[in-house]
């Protein structure tokens, strides 16, 4: 069963989780930041949410994956459009779905980026064109909590790429989770943006064969195992 998120906040402005199990994909689109704009057929957002909805663990596409990668993940829950707040609580990084699993070897943190035609937000080069002291700030902390090199240059990189990655591992600290994954749940049928993806792997791993339908190991991040991974979607979720 699915999980949708619900905020409450008590008198000391803390928010306090609670989750209830969703109503169908209705409840999904609920959580989105704009339910009208956001919720349309062909789109990341609606063929994300009958996808997982459709399925009683991990979409068939997901098991193959992992089966190919020498993976064995079961699946726990799954929280849609989840929150995970980085340097500070004032510009979280919210999540297509976080998924909490488990193997032989104990609890995995997954955190899925739903796309089809749209591509990963921003370029650093312009997120950084009103650049301001916060937002140094913001892009250093995604490079020290990636174990990255704060002297290269990533203009041409995608900004959401690197807080997606560190919601992963910041949740899977927060959970006591050995292994973090990043997953790109792609419905494209032309595989739109996988070479955008492709480069921000090459970041953590030399090794070349990066391809979709795989999940890779990239690299240790303090006691947690870091994996990046691009998924293809079944193109009938594109009709819903």
């Amino acid at each position: 069963m699915l999980i949708e998120e619900i905020l409450f906040k008590n008198e000391m402005n803390m928010k306090q989780l609670f989750y209830v199990p969703t109503e169908g994909t209705k409840s999904w689109q609920k959580l989105l930041a704009d339910p009208e704009k956001h919720w349309r057929s062909g789109f990341s957002a609606k063929t994300l949410a009958h996808c997982w909805e459709d399925n009683e663990g991990f979409p068939e596409e997901f098991e193959f994956s992992f089966e190919k990668s020498g993976l064995q993940p079961e699946i726990l829950l799954a929280i849609p459009e989840f929150k995970v707040n980085l340097d500070t609580a004032k510009r979280p990084s919210q999540n297509d779905i976080f998924v909490l699993a488990k193997d032989k070897e104990g609890l995995i943190v997954i955190m899925v980026e739903g796309k089809v035609e749209e591509p990963f937000d921003k370029t650093i080069e312009e997120w950084k064109k009103q650049e301001s002291d916060g937002k140094r700030k913001r892009f250093d902390y995604l490079l020290e909590q990636l174990q990255l090199d704060k002297n290269a240059n990533y203009d041409l990189f995608y900004y959401q790429l690197f807080h997606r990655a560190v919601s992963a591992v910041k949740t899977a600290e927060k959970f006591g989770a050995k292994k973090a994954m990043m997953i790109v749940h792609s419905f494209s049928q032309t595989h739109s943006h996988f070479e955008a993806f492709k480069d921000f792997a090459k970041l953590f791993t030399k090794d070349e064969n990066i391809e979709y339908d795989k999940i890779f190991y990239s690299k240790q991040i303090g006691e947690i195992d870091l994996f990046l991974g691009w998924i293809n979607g079944d193109k009938k979720y594109l009709e819903y």
